[in-house]
């Protein structure tokens, strides 16, 4: 038997319909058991192949490759009444042709007919298996005994993997610590790394961007993350507010969720730049709504920073404003985080400051989303900007069932990196200036304004002082004074104490 695709791939080919699955493919190959292989692909025995027919292939999909709710919606679409009424009445209390059957009604919007009774006596089974999803509240379902436990409902119902590098970023408890850290450093100098937080969150939003803001951009974006620990629930009304409080321009100000078709363009000219087409108008509306109710009732259990980047990334797909939407998203985690009480008040991860520093990873956690959603639209370009869109029929059940894996391990990532690599960096920074200017203080008179920046300047230059700005500063500092700054910030970057030779 020559090789062929299986459940999910198997799905996709026949619908004709974006590949999601990426490397995770099951197919058949000359081995005597299933084998997932690292990069994710199913190896099937060709005598596990089921047959070819659309409901054989949801239940071995289902059973051996998880819920993708996209590819099974296609599927069970394609499969009628009569066949599915057989299929339960010889094994009603099968775990995986009930969870078909529930999520068949689901997609098709009416029960099975001539199945008024599934005569299911079987204890009831989650749909997402918590092993390997992160998953929501429980809402049983009695007439298929099916515990929809899904991120959302399924007009929303995100989906994310949980990987093991997920698991890992996961385990490290990274609010805990953040939490922990704060505690650590005391009220005063947590107000400074704030202070440096809060700038560095605004500029490195802005810098993702491309774009260097003003000084009263700056000042505005930086007032409005600390309105992210506001006891105010997301609407539409407030995502308003937000998305007119970070543009500037009054003709890009929202009034409302946007009432046109966006896109997101590339380099070249027409359709063939067009890398993103948001879902259309009317549905974006509604998925902002069952969005900000996921936004405002975090599932019990779920990890708060997990929630943050579910509403994020989703936030982003959607794409509900016609300009701000990127600086908004990164917004809403560090609101999701205010809300949820796992920080203390005013406490912020500069986390775009380290998406800044791994923008590669960023796009490539929208583009495993992005791109395959690319071909849900068929654009066509008639010049200047008159662009036609012609969505699939289908489309809306992926924008329902994103899968947003890589974006919650990135965010979640980034936010490991916001703490260890650049919050407790700046508070050793902060130790490191007291120290050094205490002990120059101590020693020499000058300006506080020249020390502060000779300091910063050595720190930055790797614990030296290059010769322009020693120049620079030579009509007002002794070279002297010179070495002993140098000499004390290399010093203390590597760790030896200052010792204060004045009092020798």
């Amino acid at each position: 038997m020559t090789a062929h695709s299986l459940g999910y791939a198997w799905i996709q080919e026949q619908l004709g319909a974006p590949d999601f699955l990426g490397p995770r493919r099951a197919r058949v190959a000359a081995v005597q058991s299933l084998q997932r292989l690292p990069e994710g692909a199913l190896l099937v025995p060709p005598r596990l192949a089921p047959t070819p027919r659309w409901l054989d292939q949801a239940l071995f999909a289902i059973k051996h490759e998880g819920v993708h709710l996209g590819y099974l919606a296609g599927a069970l679409r394609q499969v009628d009444d009569a066949t599915l009424r057989e299929a339960v009445a010889l094994t009603p209390n099968g775990a995986y042709l009930r969870k078909l059957g529930f999520l068949w009604e689901a997609f098709n919007g009416r029960p099975i007919e001539g199945l008024d009774d599934p005569g299911i006596r079987a204890v009831y089974v989650p749909l997402f298996d918590q092993a390997e999803y992160l998953t929501g509240a429980s809402r049983r379902h009695p007439r298929w005994r099916i515990d929809f436990n899904g991120l959302g409902d399924l007009p929303l119902c995100p989906v994310v993997r949980r990987t093991p590098a997920l698991q890992a970023v996961l385990d490290a408890q990274v609010l805990g610590e953040a939490a922990a850290f704060a505690a650590s450093i005391g009220p005063q100098m947590l107000e400074r790394a704030l202070s440096w937080a809060y700038l560095s969150e605004t500029e490195g939003s802005y810098a993702i961007e491309g774009e260097t803001p003003s000084h009263d951009k700056t000042a505005l974006f930086a007032r409005l993350l600390q309105r992210a620990h506001d006891r105010r629930p997301l609407s539409e009304d407030y995502l308003v507010e937000l998305q007119s409080a970070t543009v500037t321009n009054p003709f890009d100000q929202a009034v409302q969720f946007r009432t046109e078709q966006n896109r997101l363009q590339g380099d070249a000219l027409g359709a063939a730049g067009v890398t993103y087409v948001p879902p259309p108008p009317e549905l974006a509306a509604e998925l902002m709504d069952h969005l900000t109710h996921l936004a405002n009732h975090r599932p019990a259990g779920l990890d708060p920073l997990a929630h943050a980047a579910v509403v994020s990334f989703a936030f982003v797909f959607v794409h509900p404003f016609m300009d701000g939407n990127g600086r908004l998203s990164r917004f809403l985690v560090h609101h999701c985080l205010g809300q949820s009480g796992a920080l203390p008040a005013g406490f912020l991860l500069p986390i775009s400051v380290a998406m800044k520093k791994h923008e590669d990873r960023y796009l490539q956690a929208l583009t495993a989303f992005s791109k395959p959603a690319r071909a849900l639209c068929d654009v066509t370009w008639a010049g200047d900007d008159h662009y036609r869109y012609q969505w699939r029929a289908d489309a809306d059940i992926w924008f329902r069932s994103m899968d947003l894996t890589e974006g919650v391990q990135f965010m979640l990532e980034m936010a490991q990196a916001a703490l260890d690599l650049h919050l407790r960096q700046e508070v050793a920074f902060l130790g490191l200036f007291d120290e050094v200017a205490s002990h120059i203080n101590a020693r020499h008179d000058l300006r506080g304004s020249d020390l502060a920046t000779l300091i910063v300047t050595a720190f930055q230059n790797g614990g030296t002082l290059s010769n322009n700005r020693r120049k620079r500063f030579a009509d007002r500092v002794q070279p002297a004074v010179l070495e002993d700054i140098e000499a004390a910030v290399a010093r203390r970057m590597r760790g030896e104490p200052l010792e204060d030779k004045a009092q020798d």
